[in-house]
């Protein structure tokens, strides 16, 4: 709810904004001498008309603050204070579904008309909501390349309309299908223009000796919802050859898409243009080889016989001119190319607004699922674009997407389901006043989209009080208009009543001519006559300001430019337009450049300064820091792109944004070698408890490249037994070890004991062999004993 004390501390907000350093009132800097003068030089500039303001004064300004004006005596109804204003003039409300008995009624975009009355410098917003609504018509019209290496592709097509008629019937109820066919100019240096090649180009080629002659472009089947017609003008189709690598492709996307009666376009229906090819294509100036000097002119010129007549006499077009036409008749192209063509027509897409491109395999087997992917990832989105863009306004757009959350400087919505209503914000800013009486109208619409809001301007740059001006007013002496309070005085006469010829001078008319005491006269930029300040003319601009003080040329430049362009000097200082800051007006604000594929600003690796990503994590590079392999989540973020392209597992397994977000280059191995020093080993566990492994690697060239393995490494798990055994033998074996060790170490031990031992008896023996004083204490004495036994033998005789 704006509030009473919201809006006063916004005014004072805004009235300390318009005082310079000096103390100087913007709308007071005397640079306006007129109510519509006054109007012009701020938004918050208000003119009193009130015939009595300022009289007790000795010097006023009827141009000022509006709040100023009235606490100086200026009534309300004398306050000239215009402010911008929008009127809806058609507001349908959005339709549920495309098909049915309402189809030529459905409304995608609300609301459908208004009318902006525009002050200039003031700005002011609408909104408006756009629907992709459920079963939509959809025509679909396959522009195919048959130069001689397209032949694989041609016999795989051959059935095409069938399958995909299927496909596309399980996304809607009314699907038409159309096929034309191109080759290039048939003109040197481009084709073969020898008298032997006029009938079959590829006379004399062993690989293929029969083929029909070259031609631009061929319109063969218009669109219809009898695919069986397709198949039947698919199958008499024969492959031509041209004489050089890129086709003249460009010149048959702008026919099929300006020959809109011809090829059956339905203004209540998607156009969908698929432009399968293999090679790159022939672009505007290119013609000039062949002595082709006309630019294309844009327009329709297919003869009797459905072809492009003009193939030999004009240039190819021009990206500018495709984008031009295929947005005039919302038209989706889809380039359908081979994956070494992929980035240069990746490139094309960023200069031609809703295009987008898939790789094709070399002979187009996967060209339905290619088919369904493109239309999927375009009903997914909503882009808004601007025709007729008048100069002298600035648009600026903030996008509410199905989260809820504002997106300011977005204008497009991604992820999208189909039914969901997304809104945008948009604000119109004026920056002047067009020549008397101009009104300006421009168109707001969704890529593809048939639906549009058309914008009717005008602006309010007179001031009321204009329409009762008084010629030769009394009150200007009769030799002046009186008007919006103030005389605009004859050639000749100056002063508040012309009361003042030019030329009068004298020191009191001097001292109301200097800004301060010691000041110079005017500033030294002027003369003064009649109490007023007339300024010299400039070979730079304009010289203004009630002392001659300000001039609209003294500025901050940006590379020589003043204000950088994109704004306007304003008494020393640059008033920058809708969408610019900075001392010189040189620092966009615009932050739709910043945003990354997943929605992150910067990928969350930088911030956005003056439109630009400056990227703030180490390492991290690219227009959105969206590269970056040493950062800490590289491996986590590529981790999610391996698992969705390769096992369509993962958080974006279900989620139609896989291939939108995933666009880095995968190739898979059978055995993961880290050669390359500047490539990063990733490594995960999956949730079969296998390892995943890639690489990660920034090329040369700019591309993201993935090198994975082909499966997880998986290693079988040992049994429970195994493991009990494996503990149970290790405890055992532990314990022999240890009874081993010890059992070495008594031993060894005990034979050093007994190795002492038996060296102390050595020693011992030894000092009784050579000791006279010993004598051994054992003796035996066998006379004694025989003695003894003789008595004891003879008694028992």
């Amino acid at each position: 709810m704006w509030s009473p004390g919201r809006a006063a501390l916004c005014w004072m907000l805004l009235e300390t904004f318009l005082r310079s350093a000096g103390g100087l009132n913007i709308c007071m800097s005397g640079s306006a001498t007129s109510c519509e003068e006054c109007l012009l030089i701020h938004p918050s500039c208000a003119w009193c008309a009130q015939e009595d303001f300022g009289k007790r004064r000795s010097l006023t300004s009827r141009c000022d603050l509006k709040q100023n004006l009235q606490k100086r005596g200026c009534e309300p109804l004398f306050i000239e204070y215009p402010r911008s204003t929008i009127s809806v003039l058609q507001n349908s409300p959005l339709s549920t579904k495309g098909s049915g008995p309402a189809q030529y009624d459905v409304v995608q975009i609300m609301p459908q008309r208004i009318s902006l009355s525009l002050r200039p410098g003031d700005q002011t917003a609408f909104s408006l909501q756009v629907r992709q609504v459920e079963d939509y018509p959809v025509d679909l019209y396959y522009l195919m390349d048959l130069s001689l290496s397209m032949k694989d592709d041609l016999d795989t097509i051959r059935n095409l309309g069938t399958k995909l008629a299927e496909e596309m019937g399980k996304l809607t109820s009314n699907f038409r299908l159309g096929f034309g066919s191109f080759v290039d100019k048939n003109m040197s240096p481009f084709s073969y223009t020898a008298p032997k090649y006029q009938e079959n180009p590829c006379n004399g080629y062993k690989l293929f000796p029969n083929c029909v002659p070259t031609f631009g472009f061929r319109h063969i089947l218009s669109l219809t919802d009898k695919v069986d017609r397709f198949n039947e003008e698919v199958q008499k189709q024969m492959v031509s050859r041209n004489r050089d690598a890129p086709e003249g492709g460009f010149d048959a996307i702008l026919q099929a898409a300006v020959c809109k009666e011809e090829i059956g376009w339905r203004k209540e229906a998607y156009h969908l243009l698929v432009f399968a090819t293999d090679d790159v294509p022939h672009l505007a100036l290119d013609g000039r080889l062949g002595g082709l000097v006309q630019p294309h002119d844009g327009r329709c010129h297919l003869n009797d016989h459905n072809e492009y007549s003009a193939s030999t006499k004009m240039d190819y077009p021009s990206l500018a001119l495709l984008g031009e036409k295929l947005a005039e008749n919302n038209i989706f192209l889809i380039f359908a190319v081979t994956k070494r063509l992929y980035v240069i027509y990746k490139n094309f897409t960023a200069l031609i607004p809703g295009t987008t491109v898939e790789i094709l395999d070399q002979d187009s087997k996967n060209v339905i699922q290619l088919i369904i992917t493109a239309y999927n990832n375009i009903r997914s989105k909503v882009e808004l674009t601007v025709s007729d863009h008048p100069e002298d306004i600035n648009l600026s757009f903030t996008a509410t997407c199905q989260d809820g959350k504002p997106l300011p400087g977005f204008r497009k919505c991604a992820d999208l389901k189909i039914g969901e209503t997304v809104s945008f914000n948009v604000s119109v800013e004026a920056r002047s006043c067009p020549p008397r009486g101009t009104d300006q109208t421009f168109t707001i619409k969704p890529v593809g989209f048939k639906d549009r809001l058309e914008v009717a301007v005008n602006y309010q740059c007179d001031c009321s009080c204009s329409r009762t001006a008084q010629v030769n007013s009394s009150l200007c002496n009769s030799i002046g208009m009186y008007n919006c309070g103030t005389c605009q005085c004859e050639p000749g006469y100056l002063g508040a009543h012309c009361e003042c010829q030019e030329g009068e001078a004298s020191s009191m008319y001097l001292s109301a001519c200097r800004e301060a005491e010691g000041k110079q006269v005017c500033s030294g930029r002027g003369e003064c006559s009649c109490n007023q300040c007339l300024c010299y003319e400039s070979e730079f601009g304009k010289i203004y300001g009630s002392f001659c003080e300000c001039d609209d040329f003294s500025c901050a430049r940006h590379k020589g430019v003043l204000c950088s362009g994109h704004g306007e000097c304003h008494c020393g200082e640059c008033k920058c337009h809708a969408g610019f800051v900075g001392d010189n007006c040189n620092c966009s604000t615009e932050t739709s450049l910043c945003f990354s594929d997943d929605g992150k600003m910067c990928s969350g690796r930088g911030s956005c300064v003056c439109g630009r990503c400056q990227c703030t994590e180490p390492g991290a590079f690219g227009e959105t820091c969206e590269k970056c392999p040493t950062c800490p989540d590289a491996c986590g973020t590529k981790r999610e792109c391996i698992e969705c392209r390769l096992f369509n597992s993962g958080r974006l397994a279900d989620n139609e944004t896989c291939q939108r977000l995933c666009k880095d280059k995968i190739i898979t191995v059978e055995s993961l070698e880290n050669e390359d020093p500047a490539a990063v080993l990733c490594v995960y566990k999956t949730e079969n408890d296998c390892v995943m492994k890639f690489t990660y690697l920034e090329h040369a060239s700019g591309r993201s490249i993935l090198t994975a393995l082909q499966e997880p490494e998986c290693g079988g798990g040992p049994s429970a037994l195994t493991v009990l055994l494996a503990v149970v033998g290790t405890i055992l074996l532990v314990g022999l070890v240890l009874l081993a060790t010890w059992k070495l170490v008594i031993t060894i031990h005990d034979r050093r004991e007994f190795a002492r031992f038996q060296s102390a008896r050595v020693r011992a023996r030894y000092l009784m062999a050579s000791n006279p004083l010993y004598k051994d204490p054992i003796t035996t004495h066998f006379a004694e004993i025989e003695t003894f036994e003789k008595p004891f033998n003879g008694g028992v005789h």
